[in-house]
């Protein structure tokens, strides 16, 4: 569970740091935390780790600034909705794709395509969601004097239930709706989160050759090109 995240995040992390529209995303992000918790970081924990995520991403403080007061700002005409779209990618692979967006009709019309451009399908909702399931996922850096068989008796009562060491840094996954509880306890604790977020972990990963990989790996890459859709989750191996 742990390499597949971190490689995910490290080619969503390239990918971002080449393409301006990242902003963007991170943007729609924003105004999907805002208008749900409200402008004040310190009352909205969402707002809170996507703006952690967003510097992380470089994405410049005035930017993050400027998409906070926009989106409180009630005048705004950005309507903002997540939407989870289902189908399957090439040699039977199957995706769930998280986007956010302010029009559905155009959304889908772009998925369809990737999807029909690269030989797979959009599916109907519903049809592979079951074959993940969700998790959410930290990144903490490591505290001084860390010892991992304490951490982990505390993280239990959280809802913590894997814990992995990298460097000077520990990533913990829990089940999504200790999200919140976790994100607390670490802010508790004083704990700097570098990263966090919601993760689909397949059930069970399907083994593919590796001009088979290079075909999902196509259609992976031209929907996560796409400024609506956040996350792309499949059980490729």
């Amino acid at each position: 569970m742990g390499r597949a995240f971190e490689f995910r995040k490290a080619r969503k992390m390239k990918r971002w740091g080449q393409m301006s529209k990242s902003f963007t995303k991170f943007g729609k992000m924003i105004s999907v935390a805002v208008k749900s918790g409200g402008a004040a970081m310190e009352n909205n924990a969402l707002l809170r780790v996507v703006v952690q995520n967003a510097k992380a991403a470089n994405m410049p403080k005035d930017n993050i600034e400027r998409a906070i007061k926009k989106a409180a700002d009630k005048g705004s005409g950005d309507n903002f909705k997540e939407i989870v779209y289902e189908g399957y990618g090439p040699h039977g692979i199957a995706f769930v794709i998280e986007t956010t967006t302010d029009n559905h009709t155009r959304t889908v019309a772009n998925i369809r395509l990737s999807f029909n451009r690269c030989g797979g399908s959009l599916g109907t909702t519903g049809s592979n969601e079951f074959m993940f399931e969700r998790k959410c996922m930290f990144r903490v850096k490591k505290p001084a004097g860390f010892v991992l068989d304490d951490f982990e008796l505390e993280l239990i009562d959280y809802g913590g239930d894997e814990i992995n060491e990298d460097g000077n840094e520990i990533s913990i996954y829990g089940d999504f709706q200790s999200f919140g509880a976790l994100q607390k306890f670490f802010e508790a604790k004083g704990l700097e989160i570098t990263n966090a977020g919601l993760e689909r972990i397949p059930h069970e990963l399907k083994e593919l050759t590796s001009a088979q990989q290079e075909e999902v790996e196509k259609l992976i890459e031209k929907l996560e090109e796409d400024e609506d859709v956040q996350n792309v989750f499949h059980n490729m191996a």
